[in-house]
């Protein structure tokens, strides 16, 4: 059974009366251990197909099934259970809590998981040496560099053991060799059984995935082996 599976997925937006399709009858399936990149020039709708696999949305019309099961037999409860047990996300502005240090900002989700708190430090000590960030642990977020701050970012994903990492863009805001670098990691990290689905307009990284899916104007254009 596949992690994801969309089926004739369509999102359209209404604003003042005026229709904009953002997806149009978009189908696939992701197998849980995949690295998986969504590509296409801005616009073509992959952010927007991310927000609804990360149940950050909902679809106007389609099915998405995440783990075999319909989003929309989901509670909004649930959802967000999901989002924080099951999804971990890493987005290309960090979002990271400046003024907290690195270990604060990567045990965040686990204050609104069911993990046990004895487990708290283990997890966060172990997701922060995953990234190579053990010598950066107390550290606050606003001194790091840029790919520190996305390594941060990936541990704060990872914390939870999420069956499905979602990237947005992850490399879009760092130089040439921070984005090597963060790319490496996420590799790493699918190659020892993550599931990954990254988004990217950037074809040179969109190639260090296994699978590409390419998008033009809302709809797959192309999904391939790399």
């Amino acid at each position: 059974m596949p992690l994801i599976s969309v089926a004739n997925l369509t999102k359209t937006y209404v604003n003042d009366g005026v229709e904009t399709p953002a997806l149009r009858d978009v189908s696939f399936t992701i197998a849980a251990g995949e690295f998986v990149a969504i590509t296409g020039p801005s616009g073509c709708g992959k952010s927007t197909l991310l927000h609804l696999l990360g149940f950050l949305d909902a679809p106007t019309s389609g099915t998405y099934r995440f783990d075999g099961r319909a989003s929309a037999d989901y509670s909004p409860q649930e959802q967000a259970a999901v989002r924080n047990q099951k999804m971990g996300f890493v987005f290309q502005a960090f979002n990271l809590l400046s003024r907290a240090s690195v270990y604060h900002n990567v045990r965040l989700p686990l204050l609104y998981s069911r993990v046990p708190e004895g487990e708290w430090d283990g997890r966060v000590r172990a997701a922060v040496d995953a990234v190579g960030l053990a010598h950066r642990t107390g550290h606050l977020a606003a001194r790091l560099s840029g790919g520190e701050k996305q390594r941060t970012a990936i541990a704060r994903a990872l914390v939870v053991d999420p069956a499905v990492i979602f990237a947005d863009e992850p490399t879009g805001n760092l130089d040439s060799a921070s984005g090597r670098a963060i790319m490496q990691t996420i590799t790493g990290l699918n190659q020892r059984g993550h599931t990954v689905v990254l988004i990217t307009h950037d074809p040179t990284v969109a190639q260090q995935a296994s699978r590409v899916i390419r998008m033009r104007d809302g709809k797959i254009e192309e999904d391939r082996m790399t």
